[in-house]
């Protein structure tokens, strides 16, 4: 069944919606949870990804325990309502977009966080914002790494759902690396626990690791159990830039054959130029791209590492290598990286890729990219943790200009096909989401996509929860 047949069995026909009855919603959770009031079920509607066909929820509600969303999962399985699970609405793939007369489940006020300094894992509901574990953790003298470019907004359960990457992933790992337990609530409001304050546990199925990732298909977390680590020591940053994209490209694939540095961040011209236009930070203008690197190896190994990276840009054909053990020097270029995508807001509405290759194949994305905004006559500037090969290809178009939204549209499409030949992803840290859905398929293969069919089938019969993420067919 296609997903606009499967969407319309839970909530009504297009121009019809079913009218759904929340009364019993309302009595069935504490007094001011449920929001009906339309001014605030619009605000809901949509996640960063901005997707144009995001629906009106029928209901908002705002969890504030696991009880909360048990109430809502089970009368959501009785009255067969779309349940769409919501964090800081900061999806960049639509995973959070609201279905027409379903229910959004938000959990912002989800916010509790404590630390167990002895077992070095933090304990936190999935409201809290990513920014907020780390504060909590370094007071401890303890460190989470993972760090998406957005994690002062972002929350921890969206990164669960997602399983996040972020700058510090090249080294460190992604959120699935530092998930050690969950408490999940399946779609019939059943609450289970998995995992638990444990380093080494294998008894019974990976089943922490299939919830992470699985963007609020399979159940929703409402609390999380994170691995910690000691805080590192202080890095030094490397800054280098070069002629072009693809001979940055070049050193990336030269510093990762040798070493494992904790940040690899590259800037193509046009991030750069939107970036100084938006920060006003002396960047060169002129430079064909930027790499940003750090290293934190311990006892003074990090200056010997920073060396090498230095000679593999040089190799490459950097025009200007310099280094730093400032921190407040350092953290200016790494700040520079994250505004990329509010410096191109700017710019006009944005599509975003998050696609992924093996790093020796980056040189060809980054080629194949340009090659594609080219041909499509639409703006794409690229910023990526190219440590990792995840690339951040943004496309930018004139707001209410029907062509130019169609080709860049058009350019979307082209680019996740030209990761997927190359042997890479369509999504490395940001989700499928609903904008992406379509194109899983070419890259799982048919016999992957029933096996996802068959897990969700089993979890969520009735397919309530966020119909139109990762699944286009019922």
């Amino acid at each position: 069944m296609p997903i606009g047949r499967l969407i319309d069995a839970l909530v009504g026909a297009p121009g019809q919606p079913r009218m759904t009855d929340t009364a019993s919603l309302v009595a069935a959770l504490p007094e001011g949870a449920v929001l009906t009031d339309p001014g605030v079920l619009a605000s809901y509607r949509h996640d960063w990804a901005r997707d144009p066909d995001a629906g009106m929820p029928a209901a908002v509600v705002r969890a504030t325990c696991t009880a909360d969303v048990q109430a809502v999962l089970r009368w959501a399985c009785e009255h067969k309502v779309a349940v769409v699970p919501r964090g800081a609405g900061s999806s960049l793939s639509g995973g959070s977009t609201a279905v027409e007369g379903g229910v959004t489940l938000s959990m912002e006020r989800m916010r509790s966080l404590r630390i167990d300094p002895a077992t070095r894992v933090a304990v936190t509901q999935p409201g809290a914002l990513n920014a907020e574990v780390k504060a909590a953790a370094a007071a401890y003298g303890l460190w989470y790494p993972p760090d998406p470019s957005s994690f002062e907004i972002c929350s921890i359960g969206g990164n669960a759902a997602t399983n996040a990457g972020g700058l510090c992933c090249v080294k460190y790992g992604v959120t699935t690396d530092y998930v050690l337990g969950m408490e999940v609530v399946l779609a019939d409001g059943t609450a289970v626990r998995l995992g638990g304050p444990r380093v080494k546990d294998v008894a019974g199925l990976s089943l922490t690791k299939l919830f992470v990732g699985s963007e609020g298909t399979l159940g929703v977390i409402t609390e999380l159990t994170l691995r910690l680590l000691p805080a590192p020591p202080p890095a030094c940053t490397l800054v280098a830039t070069f002629p072009s994209i693809e001979t940055s490209a070049d050193a990336v694939v030269a510093i990762t054959a040798r070493l494992r540095p904790a940040m690899l961040e590259l800037m193509d011209n046009g991030s750069i130029n939107a970036v100084e236009d938006f920060m006003k930070m002396g960047l060169d203008r002129t430079a064909g791209a930027l790499l940003v690197a750090r290293s934190d190896a311990p006892m003074g190994a990090s200056a010997f590492e920073i060396e090498q990276m230095a000679d593999c840009c040089k190799l490459a054909g950097a025009s200007e290598v310099f280094s730093t053990t400032d921190p407040d020097e350092g953290e200016a270029f790494v700040a520079a990286r994250r505004a990329a995508i509010p410096a191109m807001e700017r710019a006009g509405v944005l599509l975003l890729e998050d696609v992924g290759v093996p790093v020796p194949s980056l040189p060809a994305l980054v080629h194949g990219v340009r090659a594609i905004a080219e041909a499509c006559d639409t703006r794409i500037v690229l910023v990526a943790h190219a440590g990792d090969g995840n690339t951040h290809p943004i496309i930018a178009y004139p707001p209410g200009d029907d062509a130019a939204e169609a080709r860049a549209r058009r350019a979307f499409g082209e680019v996740m096909d030209l990761a997927i030949r190359l042997g890479g992803t369509i999504t490395g840290e940001h989700g499928v989401g609903r904008l992406k859905a379509p194109w899983l398929p070419a890259q799982l293969g048919p016999d992957v996509m029933a096996l996802t069919r068959r897990i969700k089938d089993a979890l969520d019969p009735d397919g309530i929860l966020n119909p139109g993420v990762l699944l286009t067919e019922s």
